[in-house]
């Protein structure tokens, strides 16, 4: 059997036109080195899904025929560029104005983790997020997440107030009794030390719950 034409290659493709112009096969091919068929099959052992390919982890994908440790690291690293992509705010503003900003920065980085992870938006006197950070992945409890844990940065930062956000990774975001006792702890302590928490954002797969709106605290 002949080659194909060079035109007919992926990555000839993607240097001839652009990535939106290649399937989501033929992308896959060129992080695989260009075959098709070991990129048909990943795609397939996901059932079409780069979600759940996502949320793989390297021996996973490795069980796929064609694909080894090095391209099973190319592709989880791709997909995980794509999120962090999909994550990084617009330069046009990078102001909180309600749970459905947190939901918008943080949504596409958390929707997919396996484990809870516990962030912090760090906020300026004008809701503008100075920093964001993940302070502990996990259950969430508190004895994880510890007051100093969160406005320790604060204070270091001038933080004016703070945004607490965390996952839950069944997609279901409404508050477990556990989440309603940490938000009112931090929320104590902010008062305390003059840095409010302004929400507490679960979020979900395709949706998320304020408690403040919740009239949590």
């Amino acid at each position: 059997m002949t080659a194909p034409a060079l035109a007919e290659r992926p990555q000839e493709r993607l240097r001839r036109y652009s990535p939106d112009a290649l399937s989501t096969t033929e992308l896959l091919a060129v992080l695989a080195g260009g075959d098709v068929t070991p990129a048909g099959r990943v795609l397939e052992r996901f059932r079409g899904s780069l979600r759940d390919m996502g949320r793989a982890e390297s021996p996973e994908l490795e069980t796929v025929d064609g694909i080894g440790p090095a391209t099973a690291g190319r592709i989880l690293a791709a997909l995980a560029l794509g999120r962090r992509l999909a994550a990084e705010p617009a330069y046009t503003t990078s102001r909180i104005r309600s749970p459905a900003d947190v939901f918008g920065r943080l949504g596409p980085k958390l929707r997919d983790a396996r484990q809870e992870q516990f962030w912090t938006l760090y906020l300026d006197t004008q809701a503008g997020v100075i920093r964001e950070r993940c302070l502990t992945v996990g259950l969430l409890n508190s004895s994880l997440v510890h007051p100093r844990e969160v406005f320790g940065p604060a204070i270091a930062l001038r933080a004016a107030s703070v945004i607490l956000a965390h996952n839950h990774p069944s997609g279901d975001p409404e508050p477990s009794p556990e989440d309603v006792a940490v938000t009112c702890q931090l929320v104590e302590s902010g008062r305390l030390l003059g840095i409010p928490v302004r929400d507490h954002v679960v979020i979900g797969d395709r949706a998320f719950v304020s408690l403040r709106e919740r009239g949590v605290c």
